[in-house]
């Protein structure tokens, strides 16, 4: 868990996550930025954009920025391990 969007890619690069549940809305740098800077480093694991705005405009903005997913809050859990599972099945991880 962090604070803000510089930490978010501070961490992404020290720590080996599966995924990334990345809040939209982060003051210091916003999650587009974030995900933007992860994937001009070279990050490759997965980024799930959170964002409590459901229209249209924004999945698109999330996707051009690099996500590979878009969840609305409030978050449905299920879809949420839906989601975590297509990015699991796509890779070499076993799931129990």
């Amino acid at each position: 868990m962090v604070n803000n969007g510089e930490e978010v890619v501070r961490m992404a690069q020290v720590h080996d996550y599966d995924v990334v549940l990345m809040d939209i809305q982060m003051p210091l740098l916003d999650g587009y930025g974030a995900t933007r800077l992860l994937r001009s480093m070279g990050y490759k694991k997965p980024i799930v954009a959170l964002t409590a705005n459901a229209m249209v405009a924004e999945k698109e903005k999330a996707k051009m920025a690099g996500c590979d997913a878009y969840l609305t809050k409030p978050i449905n859990r299920l879809e949420l391990i839906r989601t975590i599972q297509s990015f699991m099945r796509k890779s070499s991880y076993n799931i129990l």
